[in-house]
């Protein structure tokens, strides 16, 4: 009986597999114009009828840039918004790709596409386009707020980023967070306002390029003036959601009513009108010109100089250097915002912030306007080249050397953050220059002729040059 049911089973296997008694592709059922969800069993596998090799060969037209063609180590920046279409080639590495891909995406990032040589393994992923990031829309027109947090970086766990947006008299809600607070603001005008612990009170304008900070739980508002404003918040913690936010109007909405009329020694009907749900981002009355008209006191007094909530950033000047300018503010000029360091930078065309990294910190970085790209290595031996458009934020781990070149034709501007009581780097070229040039020769095999052009004071930002220089 089992050799009859194998000898049957044998037969059965030569009927299928013969050319003659092929099943058909499909059933008679299914031979109307609309074919079936499924198509048949004999579509497994091989397959006698089926010819060999794709039946059509992409035509990929393409043209590859001077620099394209250069020895990948050089990893010259490609700029891919100038070709119809660009290819993951460089030198003799890669290979043309016929798609689908998104060829907008692979124009602003070339280094993605077509990586410099010295780019090697994986680092973190260093880059986010707040572009990408849900937009929560305020009411009334009132403005809007996109966030940067570990959701979206994982690797950034030691800040995240808020950018937020108010139209003349628009309000931020009254609100305060967990995490500590600190802004930049990028554009327009605003009057914040706080009440600390001590029953102190602050207020203050403030225009471009003003900082302020408040300490967790401290609550506060912002409001918009006449120029509307657009600022960016940085709190010191990966996981921070904007959403999460304690508000003024939830705290009064999840409270028995009787219980804050005893606690306020009001009404209750007092209450009746409160919002019945969050404002987050709304508007309301313009601010009094007259900003004495809100400074409201308590027996407590002002909140004192020494540790103000503001620090007019905007008036500082620059440290002017050889690619462009670089100003810092710290602890040591803004005592209050303990352990928050920063450095705005701006980078000419061609320059670049130095090779450097953070002993001590992490560095969140903000690009305001400009392009560029970053080279992150990591120990022991993983490279990634990221390019970065204005709205993007970059993450750089500590320690974790990087760089920052202007890739663009104008001034490239960004803003690096660190959680470091003062805002410290190490830079290449200065440990280079400065370690005896017996130890740079033996370890690099560098010349004597390059050993002398290094210098040993910190460039910050250098100029751009050609490879001959």
């Amino acid at each position: 009986m089992k050799v009859q049911t194998l000898s049957h089973s044998i037969s059965l296997l030569f009927l299928l597999l013969s050319p003659s008694s092929a099943i058909p592709a499909r059933r008679a059922e299914d031979s109307g114009s609309n074919p079936s969800l499924r198509g048949s069993k004999s579509l497994v596998g091989y397959s006698p009828s089926e010819k060999v090799g794709s039946t059509t060969t992409p035509d990929i037209k393409y043209s590859l840039l001077p620099g394209q063609t250069n020895d990948p180590k050089i990893g010259t920046w490609l700029d891919f918004t100038k070709v119809d279409n660009p290819q993951p080639i460089r030198g003799d590495t890669g290979g043309d790709d016929p798609g689908p891909r998104n060829y907008v995406y692979d124009k602003i990032n070339s280094d993605k596409l077509a990586p410099p040589g010295t780019d090697h393994g994986q680092t973190i992923n260093a880059q986010w386009p707040m572009g990408l990031s849900h937009n929560r829309l305020g009411i009334d027109n009132a403005g809007w707020a996109r966030q940067e947090n570990s959701v979206v970086m994982p690797a950034a766990t030691e800040m995240a980023g808020v950018d937020m947006r108010l139209e003349p008299a628009g309000y931020r809600e009254l609100h305060w967070h967990v995490a500590s607070e600190w802004s930049l603001v990028l554009n327009g005008s605003c009057r914040i306002q706080a009440v600390n612990e001590n029953g102190e009170t602050f207020v203050d304008d403030l225009v471009a390029g003003d900082v302020w900070f408040f300490p967790p739980g401290v609550p506060h508002s912002i409001q918009a003036l006449d120029d509307g404003v657009e600022f960016l918040l940085v709190f010191d913690d990966g996981d921070f959601n904007e959403d999460n936010t304690f508000l003024a109007t939830e705290v009064f909405l999840h409270s028995p009513k009787e219980v804050l009329a005893k606690d306020l020694g009001v009404p209750i009907a007092a209450f009746d009108d409160i919002p019945d749900d969050e404002l987050y981002i709304f508007k309301g009355t313009p601010a009094p010109k007259d900003l004495e008209k809100q400074n409201v006191t308590t027996s407590s007094g002002i909140v004192p100089r020494s540790e103000s909530y503001s620090y007019h950033f905007s008036e500082q000047p620059a440290h002017e250097v050889a690619g462009g300018s670089v100003k810092i503010v710290d602890p040591l000029t803004f005592p209050v915002a303990k352990n928050f360091s920063a450095a705005i930078v701006t980078v000419h065309p061609g320059g670049m912030r130095e090779i450097h990294w953070h002993p001590s910190s992490d560095e969140w970085t903000f690009f305001i306007s400009g392009q560029g790209r970053a080279t992150l290595f990591t120990a022991p031996d993983a490279a990634t080249t990221f390019d970065y458009m204005a709205g993007d934020v970059g993450y750089f781990p500590q320690s974790n050397s990087h760089y920052i070149e202007n890739t663009g034709e104008e001034d490239l501007v960004f803003l690096e953050v660190l959680q470091a009581t003062q805002f410290t780097d190490i830079a290449l070229g200065q440990w280079i220059a400065s370690t005896p040039k017996q130890i740079i020769s033996d370890t690099l095999k560098l010349s004597d002729s390059t050993l002398s052009k290094l210098k040993t004071e910190k460039q910050y930002v250098v100029a751009g040059s050609s490879s001959s220089d």
